[in-house]
């Protein structure tokens, strides 16, 4: 193994996992092969002082059941399901039913909560691969993942590629919790997307299948705004997937954060048609959330859109034999000018 990977332990079936380190002049990530997790991002701010940009857990055994997917690539489908089920060449596949009445990030025992392989490991490079069996959680086909992390510059880099031996559906993300002050609320991050829709969402948080105009409402980010400003008239906080402008599988900017009290800014590009924007909802202080409280991070998931299996009208979810499923996905790190 390579110096910048340290064994923190073993699961009860003998799979070793433990903490890799990257780094360069502007950036230290600090990954985990349990559930390919970013398990910390440090970066300085306007004043050149470093500091954790993320929520991080306090020991790394947390990644291996990972309640609350910090850092974590969910899988093999992102987001929810409706009723756990979906139908795929005229056959019905059910799935785990884990979150209300729906199907959330792959199920009970998702991507997130598997020990992944390390391959490569560099200085500034990773690759975790995941061999998921025909069957997993309900989903049909043997599919073979690989997640990079890479640092380029002041850009953390993510690459995603899969193949499968039947039909199957899959989507994929990076599911950390970002905080570019390093703690406190989130409400005076300034946030821009670029994305004049968003999906509608249903009380169970799972998409009607109707793409909203996001003009006028709480949901409109096109032009920077606090997280803060509307957050009160959505309920409970958001969690809803924004509809990137012009997407045509090429890399875009989706969405712009910077923090006026650190002066960080983070530019987020991405393949997807899809982010999902996240406000720790659920976060109460709890082991479960690693302590941390409501409000006090945010999620911008880059991905497909929810329930894509069950709504024809979503760009497709469906991989098959003979074809390799790509993405890629940037956080750029700096200073406000």
């Amino acid at each position: 193994m390579p110096d910048n990977w340290t064994t923190v332990g073993q699961t009860q079936d003998g799979q070793e996992y433990g903490r890799l380190q990257l780094q360069n002049e502007y950036l230290r990530v600090n990954l985990t092969n349990a559930g390919a997790s970013v398990v910390s991002v440090e970066a300085p701010d306007k004043a050149g002082n470093w500091a954790n940009i993320t929520v991080t857990a306090p020991d790394l055994e947390y990644y291996l059941s990972n309640p609350s997917s910090l850092g974590a690539t969910p899988g093999r489908f992102a987001n929810r399901i409706a009723r756990g089920q979906f139908e795929l060449d005229g056959k019905t596949y059910n799935l785990a039913i884990n979150n209300g009445p729906n199907h959330l990030h792959g199920g009970t025992k998702g991507f997130a909560k598997k020990v992944w392989q390390l391959l490569n490991p560099q200085q500034d490079q990773v690759t975790f691969r995941l061999v998921s069996p025909d069957g997993d959680e309900g989903y049909p086909g043997e599919l073979t993942v690989d997640v990079v992390y890479r640092l380029d510059g002041h850009d953390l880099v993510m690459e995603y590629s899969a193949t499968t031996d039947a039909p199957t559906v899959l989507n994929l993300t990076n599911h950390t919790y970002w905080n570019l002050s390093g703690d406190g609320e989130v409400y005076d991050h300034v946030l821009k997307l670029y994305a004049d829709r968003v999906l509608e969402n249903d009380a169970d948080v799972l998409p009607t299948g109707k793409v909203l105009d996001v003009a006028e409402t709480p949901f409109d980010f096109r032009s920077p705004k606090r997280i803060g400003e509307d957050i009160d008239k959505v309920g409970n906080g958001y969690d809803n997937c924004f509809l990137i402008n012009r997407w045509n599988q090429s890399l875009k900017l989706a969405a712009e954060v910077s923090d006026p009290h650190s002066g960080r800014t983070m530019k987020v590009l991405t393949t997807e048609p899809g982010v999902q924007l996240y406000t720790a909802n659920h976060f109460n202080k709890s082991e479960a959330t690693a302590g941390k409280d409501r409000h006090t991070s945010f999620c911008l998931e880059c991905q497909h859109l929810p329930d894509t299996p069950n709504h024809k009208h979503f760009p497709t979810t469906v991989l098959r034999p003979g074809e390799t499923y790509s993405q890629q996905t940037v956080y750029r790190f700096g200073i406000v000018e």
